[in-house]
């Protein structure tokens, strides 16, 4: 279970900064756990920002929204950079869809840690191939704070770690809930990979 660090003050260094990233398969909780950390940092009055970028509208224009329709007002944004002129006077930074940001998004997390934010990411790791997935394998490595959450296999019932796409398309980028993917642990991913050919 993740404990959330205490944010100190330091006269001689300012206040710390770090980055969380949330990571998994589709329909693990990556975005109800970066909810949840988010509703306990407004609880804390903390000052909080959240983004999302702008071509993710499954289930929102604007909002942040779980599958369990859990929800959270956020700002869309056409690119990561956007975020560093957006996030001025805050303390936390909730961060979602990360895959699907470009590569300057690790330096703008790295840049809002410096300023003494604490930034929480969530995004998919891999893609419905299995290959790293955007700059999230990059922010994993950079993170003080990693949580790998799991959902359910819908083949076998065991711990599923990889989003199986349920229809046909080459592209990575592909837009969809249930009708489209099933998380599958490792051994029912590449069986379904060997089928589908």
């Amino acid at each position: 279970m993740f404990i959330e660090p205490r944010q100190h003050r330091d006269d001689q260094h300012g206040p710390p900064g770090w980055i969380e990233v949330v990571t998994g398969c589709m329909f693990s909780g990556k975005t109800e756990e970066l909810i949840r950390r988010l509703t306990r940092s407004k609880i804390a009055n903390r000052k909080v920002e959240i983004f999302k970028p702008h071509v993710d509208t499954r289930y929102d224009e604007v909002a942040v929204v779980s599958h369990n329709e859990r929800h959270i007002p956020s700002t869309p944004v056409s690119h990561a950079r956007n975020i560093l002129l957006l996030a001025s006077d805050t303390e936390v930074v909730g961060i979602d869809e990360a895959q699907f940001f470009d590569d300057s998004l690790i330096d703008v997390c790295e840049a809002l840690a410096l300023r003494g934010i604490r930034v929480i990411v969530a995004g998919l790791d891999m893609d419905f191939k299995g290959r790293p997935f955007g700059p999230v394998p990059r922010l994993l490595a950079v993170a003080e704070y990693v949580t790998k959450v799991h959902a359910v296999c819908m083949q076998c019932g065991d711990p599923a770690t990889h989003s199986f796409r349920i229809v046909s398309g080459s592209d990575v980028i592909l837009l969809g809930e249930k009708e489209a993917y099933e998380p599958r642990c490792r051994a029912c991913f590449h069986r379904g990979q060997r089928q589908t050919g």
